[in-house]
């Protein structure tokens, strides 16, 4: 049976743990870790995708995304298989490195950004990795370093962090820290992991929030929020599909796509896949590129290799296609 498509939307908050194989270490030194962050660097800018917390430890990771123009499990899947084939690589093995599919739990953003934020940076504490929250502050492998101002990195979203605990950077990131420690007097919150819907084999079925689960799940699908929240998301997941049924059945692809995009702008067909820089061809490429991520599901590596372009560029042309037919008032939906 196929895997089910995971649960997404531009604008979409997750909470991302990866696991090593068998519990084995993902990363067996400074190079490892390094070459994990600048591929994660780079994907995240490439696909417009927010950072707001991260963290490395031996055995795996957590990330906390929120959606750009291309879905999580792309990014994910770009970050993870590019890792493994380097790692095994250099290390001469063979192999899976990372355990089942990685845990992806989609959050509500309040009350459960923040606290996803400490809670995720508090893990190499927790792992004993580091002693004492002046041991945290000094460890280079999360996120809450870049947002004491200790370290920089473009990539993660330390001012839409700090905004939250003041206007002025230095009143904020004390504010920050103090939150912080007392996350270490909280202890672990089991129901961040495990609470809220999980997805099984039947479908969706409530948690409760985790203490009482005697199952480790190791690689699942959960939702994580009020209960108006979770009803929203899963509503709104199966007006997808169903909307994505109703372009199959009316025959849509790539060459239908462009059909349907030339005539709403005035443009030939084959001018929109040539190569060129001319506004008509621009905006026409960037609504196709638009329609073709969001509404079909075509990923943004076929279509970068279809224009010949990179992925970032595929990235760039979804986000002003977005604008394009915002203005317009362009639907791709058959009336």
């Amino acid at each position: 049976m196929p895997r089910k498509a995971r649960i997404d939307a531009p604008g979409a908050l997750h909470h991302i743990i990866v696991r090593g194989i068998e519990r084995k270490n993902i990363f067996r030194d400074e190079w490892d870790r390094n070459r994990l962050i600048d591929r994660l660097g780079s994907i995240l800018s490439e696909t417009a995708t927010a950072c707001y917390a991260w963290a490395l430890l031996p055995n795996h990771i957590h990330l906390l995304l929120r959606t750009g123009v291309v879905p999580i499990a792309t990014v994910m899947r770009r970050l993870l298989t590019g890792y493994a084939v380097s790692f095994n690589r250099r290390y001469r093995r063979h192999g899976h490195l990372f355990q089942n599919r990685y845990k992806s739990i989609l959050c509500q953003e309040d009350p459960y950004l923040l606290e996803l934020v400490r809670y995720i940076h508090l893990n190499p504490l927790r792992a004993k990795l580091v002693s004492g929250l002046e041991g945290l502050d000094a460890y280079r492998y999360a996120g809450h370093r870049v947002i004491l101002g200790k370290e920089e990195n473009t990539w993660q979203e330390v001012d839409a962090v700090l905004s939250r605990f003041g206007r002025r950077a230095g009143v904020a990131r004390r504010r920050y820290r103090e939150f912080v420690k007392e996350g270490v007097k909280v202890g672990r919150r089991p129901e961040l992991l495990r609470g809220g819907l999980r997805r099984g084999i039947g479908g969706w079925e409530e948690t409760g929030d985790g203490r009482a689960e005697a199952e480790r799940i190791k690689g699942d699908e959960r939702i994580l929020g009020e209960k108006e929240f979770m009803e929203d998301v899963l509503r709104a997941s199966e007006e997808e599909v169903q909307r994505k049924s109703r372009l199959r059945a009316q025959g849509y692809n790539l060459e239908r796509l462009t059909e349907k995009v030339a005539k709403v702008l005035g443009v030939e067909p084959k001018r929109i896949w040539e190569a060129g820089r001319y506004v008509d061809v621009v905006a026409a490429r960037s609504l196709l590129s638009y329609w073709a991520v969001r509404e079909l599901g075509v990923s943004a590596t076929e279509l970068a290799r279809r224009f010949g372009m990179t992925q970032a560029s595929v990235s760039i042309s979804v986000k002003r296609g977005e604008v394009l037919a915002n203005v317009r008032g362009l639907t791709l939906q058959d009336q």
